[in-house]
């Protein structure tokens, strides 16, 4: 019975979600409901304790990264820099290459470091003006982000900084170029078989005459008439996002803050401070350095875009706003939402039984993706599977002679498969920001989460006929 509450609850949340209905109301009625079926006294604590301090959580660390990537998104819109590099990128690959345009620059941005997250916000308006000079169906538009941001950069290749290839060097003492060949024969897979479906749907859409379409919200802005902007230039705050991004987290922020390599935290001491403030610097310089790039992005826009964007910037700041407001809350509300479902003893029984699965690599993939599906999030999934089992995981490959390396890339490439249900707080933010909905645009990238879960097996038959690591 408990496993069923279990199912319940996320089928619940997942009809709501597909529905359009809002997460943030749903999520705590969803997760609440399943703790009064369960233990009936315990729903208020679980509630103020458990989900909304889960939710502070999320709030406190991705809020910054929410609201700056939305505004950077936005003085790219009204600068005149988007419709520069697509009419650039029309020029260069044509207009039946658009698809396999936004998905590159998703992909060069998520392997550089930038939050999949702010890549969602930063690429869309590129992506609708790409695709509305081409007259492409806009219903395409997630299904190609999440295809470039959310798959082979995420977790699949060798050396990505996201947090799902960082996860498992702690649990496997490997670092994150673990399993390089593996790694890259699998994102090669995804990205083939993910612009395989994706042609495919747009050569359907074709014959039958869809275009852009018509009366579609949330669109970009159109920058101001005579607007001509060179592509160089166009392409610079990008840039300057994706190297500053790298710089910060590798070199300035270790410098000033991690002298010693051994000490990770370091306090912080004013005068008003009844008590010096600690602070885990290691796990925050990634975000602080994601912050600091998408402010130097957004000044990069401002320098070169003085004449423009001042005047139009006060109501587009506004509506950037509310924007990174609604889709950090959205995205808050699943992460509680999956911290009470982990905490119940139906998600344990779920655990427990995928213990039985024997074979270790089959195991981990099956256990981890399954539970990011049930969290609806890759790292949270993830991050239960490999606290609860990853010793077994460990046992089970020495006894097989498999190194911690190829259980590396399977945790992390599992880790990014079935996450993306409906109830995914990146699909949720994805739909939320391009101004689409679950029953038009959500089989798009649900067909792209299967060919990502699938990729996994790849690489273990792989793994298994060849030896690679």
């Amino acid at each position: 019975m408990s496993f069923l509450i279990c199912i319940a609850a996320l089928s619940f949340l997942m009809f709501v979600a597909y529905r359009g209905l809002s997460v943030i109301l749903f999520a705590p009625i969803a997760a609440l409901g399943a703790v009064l079926l369960t233990a009936p006294s315990e729903v208020m604590p679980v509630y103020s304790d458990l989900f909304m301090d889960k939710a502070v959580v999320f709030i406190k660390l991705y809020f910054p990264v929410f609201l700056l990537g939305a505004l950077f998104g936005k003085v790219i819109e009204l600068s005149g820099f988007a419709r520069s590099i697509t009419s650039s990128v029309i020029q260069l690959a044509g207009r039946q290459r658009a698809v396999l345009a936004i998905v590159l620059v998703c992909s060069i941005l998520t392997y550089g470091g930038v939050s999949l997250f702010v890549v969602v916000f930063a690429v869309y308006p590129f992506a609708a003006e790409l695709f509305r000079q081409g007259n492409l169906p806009k219903r395409l538009i997630p299904g190609t982000i999440a295809l470039g941001a959310f798959t082979l950069t995420m977790d699949a290749l060798p050396g990505t900084p996201q947090i799902q290839n960082v996860i498992p060097t702690s649990f496997f003492g490997t670092d994150i170029y673990a399993a390089p060949v593996l790694g890259s024969i699998g994102g090669a897979y995804i990205l083939l078989m993910g612009m395989l479906y994706l042609n495919w749907r747009l050569r359907q859409a074709m014959r039958a005459n869809e275009g852009y379409g018509t009366g579609h919200t949330n669109e970009p802005e159109q920058a101001a008439a005579g607007i001509t902007v060179h592509p160089l230039v166009a392409i610079l705050p990008l840039l300057v996002v994706g190297v500053s991004n790298w710089a910060f987290t590798k070199h300035v922020f270790p410098a000033i803050y991690l002298p010693d390599p051994t000490v990770t935290t370091t306090s912080v001491t004013l005068a008003g401070l009844n008590k010096p403030i600690e602070v885990a610097v290691k796990s925050m310089i990634g975000i602080w350095s994601v912050e600091v790039a998408l402010v130097l992005g957004i000044l990069t826009v401002l320098a070169f875009a003085f004449r423009t964007v001042p005047s139009r910037f006060a109501e587009g700041s506004k509506n950037a706003i509310a924007g990174s407001l609604l889709a950090a809350v959205n995205t808050a509300s699943e992460y509680g939402f999956g911290a009470v479902i982990a905490a119940l003893p139906g998600f344990l029984v779920i655990r427990d039984a995928l213990k039985a699965i024997p074979n270790p690599l089959v195991n981990e993939a099956i256990a981890v993706t399954t539970l990011a599906g049930i969290t609806g999030s890759a790292s949270g999934g993830m991050s239960i599977a490999l606290a609860a089992m990853a010793q077994q995981f460990k046992e089970a490959a020495v006894a097989s002679g498999i190194p911690m390396e190829v259980l590396h890339r399977v945790a992390s490439m599992a880790s990014g498969g079935m996450d993306t249900l409906p109830h995914n707080g990146a699909v949720i933010t994805l739909l939320m920001v391009t101004g689409l909905t679950h029953r038009t645009s959500y089989k798009d990238i649900f067909a792209i989460t299967c060919i990502k879960t699938s990729a996994v097996f790849v690489v273990i038959a792989l793994y298994y006929l060849t030896g690679l690591v």
